[in-house]
């Protein structure tokens, strides 16, 4: 079993690339938008609303008439879907019984749809994981349940679709609304991985990434793919609102890697990249700007090491495709 987490997605209906709800058939007890949320699925005991009890998710009325529920979700930016995730989380008796989804790519808002899940079977409070042989880039998707019920979140876990080739004028290669994306990291025990490539200043400590308190040798990591390959111009490491927890110091490791790889291998050979920054200190509720004394160099992959553990807000790698 592997001791890191294991990314290599975005997921394509998330609000920070933009997406959102186009429209419903019906939302009487939760609130379509809160399936797209980033964070995990709470329930709150004895609380009620004027609908009924209050649910962290999607919850449409139970149905009298024929037909079924649907939600239709514009993405932010157009990708490529590779797992469907349906999560059922504390929906127990009031999930829908089945569920599938359709795809198109519209510019002119008409669909034409084209169905990539065929009609699943939903079990309460869980987390349904199918993988999707997709190779076409989309913008809209139609979530169809049957015939009713609640949904806690939808994931759509791929890549971005995005020509970042002909972007002459420096970027941040670490954006994931650029298109990078996370493949792996040694812990994410306090804040989620993902938010270290988020756009916009984190709001707080929870919006950044954290790791639990190493008690052992070594030191926490995380891999970074980037949007394009590229040179790079600066790094921009943030330590906003870690003040007693943030790491010590850093280094910043980086390849080029021209052959698909699977994550074991990158993780396995990245110990051996080229370190691009020695070793810094850190200081906390803090940014720092380090410039890349090699920016002749190109790379696709980065590796940030934090010594020993703590936490960071954001990393922002600036340079040219």
């Amino acid at each position: 079993m592997n001791k890191y987490t294991v990314k290599n997605y975005i997921n394509l209906v998330s609000p920070i690339l933009g997406s959102k709800i186009y429209s419903y058939t019906d939302q009487f007890f939760g609130n379509a938008s809160r399936m797209l949320s980033d964070n995990p699925p709470i329930f709150k005991e004895n609380v009620y609303d004027k609908h009924g009890k209050w649910m962290d998710g999607w919850e449409t009325r139970r149905k009298r008439t024929k037909g079924n529920d649907y939600c239709i979700i514009k993405l932010g930016k157009p990708g490529k879907v590779s797992i469907v995730e349906i999560d059922t989380s504390y929906f127990n008796g009031n999930q829908p019984e089945y569920a599938s989804l359709d795809v198109c790519l519209s510019n002119n808002n008409k669909f034409i749809w084209k169905n990539i899940l065929k009609k699943k079977k939903l079990k309460p409070n869980s987390i349904h994981k199918f993988k999707i042989q997709n190779n076409y880039p989309i913008n809209f998707v139609k979530l169809n349940i049957f015939p009713d019920g609640g949904i806690a979140r939808l994931k759509l876990l791929g890549d971005l679709s995005l020509n970042l080739k002909n972007t002459k004028k420096p970027l941040d290669l670490a954006s994931v609304l650029n298109g990078a994306k996370i493949v792996a990291c040694s812990d994410e025990h306090f804040g989620k991985a993902e938010n270290i490539i988020a756009p916009g200043k984190s709001i707080n400590m929870g919006n950044g990434w954290e790791t639990k308190r190493r008690r052992g040798k070594g030191c926490d990591w995380i891999i970074i793919k980037l949007a394009e390959t590229g040179t790079i111009e600066k790094f921009n490491i943030q330590t906003h609102h870690f003040k007693g927890n943030y790491p010590a110091s850093f280094t910043i490791q980086g390849s080029l890697i021209k052959q698909n790889k699977n994550t074991n291998n990158i993780v396995n050979i990245s110990k051996k990249w080229s370190t691009i920054i020695n070793q810094t200190n850190l200081k906390p509720h803090h940014q720092l700007v380090v410039a890349n004394k090699i920016k002749k160099q190109k790379f696709n992959f980065i590796k940030l090491n934090i010594y020993p553990d703590g936490g960071i807000s954001r990393l922002r790698i600036i340079g040219k495709v």
